[in-house]
């Protein structure tokens, strides 16, 4: 059927309610719209379901949602784990609180418990909370750091990690076997309650999440000290953070958290920004406006569904807010964490690092300076939720610390997707940490780069919207994979990674190896003297993502280097 077809079909078939064919009928003369809303199915990517809300196949819409529903319930009523339920959590975002019990009731209408969140959580408490309650799957309805009019389907395991391969392939499969919506299951909420099959969840997951928080502080008694003095600035962007953030840092010691007003209450609509991403600095302006009336040593912000921190810190000798990058206030944190727990003692002997393919390399750097493994993955954080699984069942490895470069981290094992309401917490407390030594959080990141060496990296996202734009990064990808390149800018090509086709190639011996990870549409080029690049296209958005790295001696010549590279990768791509 092509996308005309399907698009009569949704405006004709009974199946279809009025509301829906309505707002298809008013773009019939829109072929452009009809084409972009019917021209593919929404597919689980790097991060799960993910598109604009609206009608229509390649929409989040409620027959949408629906159908992934009943694929994952018969996938797990084939696994034969429906008794052990499921837990459902949602963002701020517009149909998010609706998305979420209709999940919840098709998984009821299948037979299968679900534990619905009264109201939003954020996502590290729902996977912290399908371990603890031992479900055997999740879901988090939330389109992350994406724009107002997306709203997207995360699927969690029962580790608490976000679905990977072959799982996630299997459970597309039964989401396609459905022909008609109409084999979607429906139950009431009354019928679901009263058969015990939908449970609500209050606050009490929240006590559970906070107390496992508060005991991965390694110097609780610094954080009460220095908490009288240390001034903070906090926003949700309209999201989920500040459902647990204030009253976690209270319960710390910290006396002075200011939570910017107009962006403290949730708000699908996002009104006071732009995009709701803390990778953003214009994301800031309100945030930034508050810290400098209030003399605010940091300032923090959480994405709508607080998997990811964003920050800017002081840097007293200037009086300037300095902006982080994700990974620049991950690797903060580990060095801070990991140099302390050596300190301790507690530092594991078979520790590891879990990190991913397109970040920083000065997390090897501080791996090898503290005898920890370093492990990369794929982009994703389930790809490190698959890591600590791994060890986990196996016992021969202890997570210490994980990260990707996107603004995300996990500071123990305690969940498998990235903390933003921890990693909030662990910035606060290496605050406190320096602040007892006289420094500030800029001056311990200047140390770092000092111990280690300049790393800078720097992401590129180029747009490509629509089918024809899908069909143009798909060519991007195909000219760089069969184009052989030795240097790029000023850099010779050590190694050429065809991820996809799983060969590390030797650009000076011409050996050809494997590269010992997962197919993925990923190209990287492994360069002289510790620098690096990589492309590849998003997975939940219509984007090619350029990624690159570069070391030096000093900041001045590593922002010389790293703009000369960005050039240069430019040129080659485009």
């Amino acid at each position: 059927m092509n996308y005309i077809e399907e698009y009569q079909k949704w405006c004709e078939d009974k199946e279809f309610d009025e509301e829906t064919k309505k707002e298809l009928l008013e773009i019939k003369d829109n072929k452009e719209e009809i084409e972009d809303r019917f021209y593919k199915e929404l597919e689980f990517g790097t991060a799960g379901l993910r598109g604009i809300i609206g009608a229509g196949t390649n929409r989040m819409n409620k027959y949408t949602v629906g159908k992934a529903t009943q694929g994952l319930a018969n996938y797990i009523l084939e696994q034969g784990t429906e008794s052990k339920g499921v837990a459902i959590s949602y963002d701020s975002r517009n149909m998010s609180k609706e998305f979420s019990m209709q999940t919840a009731l098709i998984l009821c209408a299948n037979g299968i418990k679900a534990y619905l969140f009264k109201n939003l959580r954020a996502v590290p408490e729902l996977s912290f909370t399908i371990r603890n309650l031992g479900c055997t799957a999740g879901v988090m309805i939330t389109a992350s750091h994406n724009p107002p009019k997306y709203n997207g389907y995360k699927v969690y395991w029962e580790d608490g990690a976000q679905i990977v391969s072959p799982r996630d392939k299997d459970i597309i499969s039964k989401v396609r076997n459905i022909e008609s919506f109409n084999d979607i299951k429906q139950i009431t909420e009354k019928e679901a309650t009263e058969k015990g099959l939908l449970k609500i969840i209050d606050t009490e997951m929240d006590d559970k999440y906070i107390e496992v928080l508060k005991n991965s502080v390694l110097n609780p008694d610094v954080m009460k000290e220095q908490g009288k003095k240390l001034k903070v600035v906090y926003t949700p962007l309209h999201g989920t953070g500040n459902t647990i953030v204030t009253r976690l840092l209270t319960e710390l010691g910290l006396e002075n958290v200011y939570v910017v007003p107009e962006q403290s209450k949730p708000d699908g609509n996002f009104p006071t920004v732009d995009y709701p991403n803390p990778e953003d600095p214009k994301a800031f302006k309100m945030a930034l406006e508050l810290a400098k009336k209030v003399d605010a040593d940091v300032v923090l912000a959480t994405d709508p569904d607080a998997d990811r921190l964003g920050i800017f810190a002081k840097d007293a000798k200037t009086g300037e807010y300095m902006n982080y990058t994700g990974n620049m206030s991950a690797l903060l944190i580990a060095e801070y964490r990991i140099s302390q727990m050596k300190e301790k003692g507690i530092l594991p002997q078979n520790g590891m690092f879990i990190t991913t393919v397109v970040s920083s390399n000065l997390a090897k750097a501080i791996s090898k300076y503290y005898n920890l493994e370093c492990i990369e993955v794929l982009t994703g954080f389930k790809n490190i939720g698959k890591v600590m699984r791994d060890a986990e069942e196996k016992k021969d490895k202890t997570y210490v610390f994980g990260y990707e470069e996107s603004y995300g981290c996990l500071i123990g094992d305690y969940a498998r997707d990235k903390d933003g309401i921890a990693a909030v917490m662990a910035l606060c407390e290496a605050a406190c940490y320096y602040m007892s030594k006289g420094k500030t959080l800029w001056d311990a990141m200047i140390d770092i780069y000092e111990k280690y060496g300049y790393y800078k990296e720097e992401q590129i996202s180029i747009v490509r919207e629509g089918p024809q734009g899908a069909q143009e990064i798909k060519d991007m990808m195909t000219k760089m994979r069969n184009t052989e390149i030795d240097k790029i800018g000023n850099h010779k090509v050590l190694t050429f990674k065809d991820i996809d086709k799983d060969i590390v190639k030797n650009m000076q011996t011409g050996e050809i190896t494997k590269t010992g990870l997962p197919q993925s549409n990923v190209l990287y080029y492994e360069l002289e003297d510790d620098n690096w690049c990589c492309i590849r296209p998003s997975g939940t958005e219509p984007k090619i993502k350029l990624y690159m790295g570069i070391k030096a001696k000093t900041e001045k010549e590593a922002n010389e280097k790293l703009e000369e590279l960005k050039n240069a990768m430019l040129k080659l791509v485009e």
